[in-house]
Parts: structure tokens; sequence; C-alpha cells
């Protein structure tokens, strides 16, 4: 039974240092890099975009209701909402030139296996979002054609449960389906009963994507199943020794690490900062920079794998790209902004009071929408998670080696090798 204490995060007192955490002591899982929104020719594609805007804004609208229906209103940053679900349509900019995706860096993914003989997924690993879902055979919708299918008849192991799975996207369609309990295994960490949903329709924004589903790496309080997420269920059954993961992303040699940290991966020390926020990877007191001028400070940041875009409240990012020579406005309704290509910022960090980790020029720049101007990785979007609340999507995590500890209630950040 789903009980709302166990959703409860206990804040340590932690300040910006080091300590160890079980180093050296889990299980790699290997990632591939997934569709970006950068084409082979360099430009950016704006559809795409503009497709994981609103996937991002009503994946924490479901989040948010989540919160609200597992802790209470209470638990909300402040000046969070409920927002209504983003709608998506085709956009009507485009280049002139043909674009050709050449697969870039928008989602990272691993596979899977659930039941009893396994049944593999290829699954995106996601640190905004707590639940597992993957297709059933009961899925006949075209999306689901070129998935893999969870069949229940073809494992032992698996139970139905009372209840039902449901998050809707913008284009009017819903990832829905029944509540299970199987055998789940990740890279041979192995938990039995785990809660998931097999689900029976599916929304035409995964249908073209080459993953299955998704499993969500963040607290339980987020939970739509309202049950333990699998690295939590995973610690309590003692499949893994230490609740801390970890992730390398970039262009090759990505790496979802569970139980602990891969110490071949990263240099020096890892700089710890307390979870502040119910329900989400989240830092109180980040500061942004722009080379040596501070833009944005006391701002809570939220860590999400699960986007490559990095979110903050509209009027915060107007700010921020204000002091950047020849950036405007691309698109107000998104919150995309361009800049000059010949003047990509190499500059662009946060702070949580530790040292500055700063975006690279690739990962701040999503590609050219004119000879001359380019697209930032920073846009201007109000998700609903707060009025003072950025959320750093992969375009910062590929800077840095990334840790998560449940053990300790904190984020990490180390210099990756």
């Amino acid at each position: 039974m789903f009980i709302q204490s166990s959703l409860i995060a206990l804040a340590l007192v932690m300040s910006a240092t080091a300590s160890p955490m079980a180093e050296g002591m889990g299980t790699r899982i290997a990632f591939e890099k997934r569709n970006g929104f950068t084409t082979s020719d360099g430009h950016f594609d704006h559809a795409r975009a503009v497709k994981q805007v609103v996937r991002d804004r009503n994946k924490h609208r479901g989040n948010l209701i989540n919160l609200e229906h597992n802790m209470g209103h209470h638990a909300f940053n402040e000046g969070a909402h409920i927002r209504p679900v983003a709608n998506y349509s085709s956009h009507g900019k485009r280049q002139a030139e043909a674009l050709t995706d050449e697969g870039g860096d928008q989602y990272w993914a691993g596979n899977i296996a659930i039941g009893t003989p396994g049944q593999t997924f290829f699954i995106d690993f996601d640190t905004g979002s707590a639940d597992l879902w993957v297709p059933s055979t009961n899925c006949t919708s075209s999306y689901c054609s070129n998935k893999h299918k969870y069949n229940t008849a073809s494992t032992s192991t698996e139970a139905r449960k009372s209840g039902t799975f449901s998050i809707q996207y913008g284009d009017g369609s819903t990832v829905s389906g029944p509540v299970y309990t199987d055998t789940v295994n990740v890279a041979g960490v192995t938990v039995k009963n785990q809660y998931f949903s097999p689900v029976n329709t599916l929304s035409s924004m995964f249908g073209s994507e080459a993953d299955d589903g998704i499993l969500g790496l963040a607290f339980p309080a987020i939970s739509n199943l309202r049950q333990s997420p699998f690295f939590n269920t995973a610690k309590s059954q003692g499949a893994v020794k230490n609740g801390v993961f970890a992730f390398k992303l970039a262009k090759s040699g990505s790496e979802l690490y569970l139980g602990g940290t891969d110490t071949s991966l990263y240099t020096g020390s890892i700089e710890y900062h307390s979870v502040t926020g119910s329900g989400f990877w989240q830092l109180a007191n980040a500061k942004l920079y722009l080379g040596t001028k501070t833009i944005e400070s006391g701002v809570q940041t939220i860590i999400d794998s699960g986007t490559t875009i990095i979110y903050g409240p509209p009027s915060q990012v107007a700010a921020f790209y204000k002091s950047i020579p020849g950036s405007k406005v691309y698109d107000s309704e998104n919150g995309f902004y361009s800049f000059p290509c010949s003047s990509v910022p190499s500059n662009v960090a946060f702070s949580w009071g530790g040292q500055k980790w700063t975006i690279s020029a690739a990962n701040f720049n999503f590609g050219r929408v004119s000879s001359t101007q380019c697209i930032g990785a920073i846009a201007g979007q109000d998700l609903g998670l707060g009025s003072n609340t950025w959320l750093l999507g992969d375009s910062f995590m590929k800077n840095v080696y990334t840790v998560f500890s449940f053990d300790q209630n904190s984020v990490g950040f180390a210099k990756l090798k």
C-alpha cells in the first residue's frame, strides 16, 4: 500500500563539499544518443524543438498533478501552478534549405528486461519523472507498430493490480494502460514485483521515437502510479547496496551507473548539494553566470535528464539574453532566442556555492536559423514549476558528471575526464 509519509524527503544539512558516495560499487548501463535539434547541415530543427517544449510542459503538468494528489499543494514551489494542457501543431517557421535529421542528443536510452523470461525494451532513463511504462500487446495503434510490446501471457511473474495509469499529451492523445507488477532487470540489477504500466494507448509524440517507453528516476512523490519507482525498489530489496546513481551524457561513451559512481569517468572530488524540492531532483540557491557577470541568483534548479532544453522563467531568460550582444527573440511562444553564430557563448555557467559548472559552446548552440543567427539552449518558458525555478536538461548535464543520491538526498557534480 502506498503510504504518503514514504514520499517525504528528509533534507540533509550539506554544504558544497565533497563526501564519499559509494565510488566504483555499481553497475554500468551504456546509453545511445537520440534525436536532437541540430540537423546534419547545422540548422536548428524548430519543429522538433517545439514538440519537445510541448512534451516537457505536459510532463511536468502531470508531475504537479501527481505531487498535489500524493503530497498536497503545500509541497509546491512558490508560484508553482498546474498549467493547461499544451497543444502541439505544425509550426509556421521553416528554413528554406532542406533539413536532414542527424540523430543528435535529445534523449538517452538503453535496454531493460521485464518479466520471466525477460522481454527486452529500449528505454529512456528520465530523472524528471517517476514511473515505468512500456507498450503492451494490447496497443493496436500505428504508433505502437514499431515498438517492443509487453505480453502478459509470456511471463510467469506478472500480476494485475487495481487502478490505471494515464498521462495526457498536447496532441489530444494519452499514454494510458492498466497497472501491473513484474520482475524488472536493468543491467543485472533485478527487482521483483515492480509496479509499471503496459500501456494500451500511445501518444503520437512517442510513435516516431526509437525508444519503447520511459523509466523514471525521480522521487515517489510525483509518481502517477503512487508506488515506489524502480531504483527505490532496487535499494529497498537490496539489489543495489547504495541508493546512488550517476550519469555521463556525451557524444560517445554515455553511461548510467546504478549503485554508486564510476570513477573512471570523472576527475577530482564530487561537489554535493542538498535536494530541497518535493518529488524533484531540485537544488536551491543557484546562480547563473555569463562570464564574470551574475545574471540571476538564488534560483531553484531541477536536474532533468528527460529533456535537452534548459528552461527558465521568461523574464529571467530575457535578462540573460539581453547580456549577449546581437541576441533577439526567435520564437516568443516557445521561448527560443537567437544570437550571432560568430560568437557562440562559451562562458555560461551555473553554480550552487561551489565552483562554476560551465556549458560548452557546442552544447549551448542548437544550430543556425540564418546565415548569421543561431539558437541558444536556454529557453524562456513557464512550466508551472515555480516563479523562480529553472529546469536544467542535458544541455547542462553533458558538461558534467552528475550524481543523484537518495541516501543523502543530494545531487553532485564532478569534472568529466
